[in-house]
């Protein structure tokens, strides 16, 4: 829990993924979409991805594991919770008031 609270900071954006999935691919291309750069942990190419893979699934009942999302700290949980937002119009409010992105044009 540590491990991800420290990896999360101060950090507007960070996705948990791995190469392998394209769910996480998607969500990736949808927040980058709006112009926010998030920092992305691919949880097959670091050394104690296994561990934090664990700690997501436990400590944040992230089912499936990967993508697991936090905006502004929070915790959003994985594709369905971000495409929820998405379609909610909420998506673009938590990126902004993240300080992920500053202007957004609806054209």
């Amino acid at each position: 829990m540590d491990t991800i609270t420290s990896m999360v900071g101060e950090r507007p954006v960070v996705i948990f993924s791995r190469t392998s999935s394209c769910m996480s691919h998607t969500i990736k291309s949808l927040i980058r979409s709006y112009g926010a750069n998030p920092t992305v942990y691919e949880l097959d190419e670091v050394a104690n991805g296994q561990a934090i893979e664990r700690a997501l699934v436990q400590h944040f009942q992230c089912q499936p594991s990967v993508p697991a999302v936090f905006i502004g700290q929070q915790f959003i949980g994985g594709a369905d919770q971000v495409m929820s937002l998405q379609v909610q119009n909420q998506l673009v409010p938590r990126l902004i008031r993240a300080n992920a992105i500053w202007v957004w044009n609806r054209t």
